[in-house]
């Protein structure tokens, strides 16, 4: 029995478990981190390589066949650019 206005414990699994959301934030909800496999790093990293900057047929193309969605394709493009920029 929990004392009244204690906090539940938090679900089994961690917050991976929870849903696409962090409770708590204003705003809106933080989405969780992707996990690229290491194909997938691969054809993002030789597609950087190719250009830096995809327009939004390219991005869809390349989304449908890496089975990822446009806003991570283009989330990882903006982050790799950021990376290349504090490299040089």
């Amino acid at each position: 029995e929990r004392p009244w206005g204690a906090e539940p414990p938090p679900p089994e699994g961690g917050p991976e478990c929870s849903g696409p959301e962090e409770p708590g934030g204003r705003g809106g909800g933080r989405r969780l981190r992707t996990a690229f496999s290491a194909e997938q790093l691969s054809t993002l990293e030789s597609s950087f390589q190719r250009q830096q900057y995809l327009g939004a047929a390219e991005r869809r193309r390349l989304a449908g066949r890496m089975g990822l969605s446009e806003v991570q394709i283009k989330t990882w493009f903006q982050n790799r650019r950021m990376k290349l920029k504090r490299q040089l």
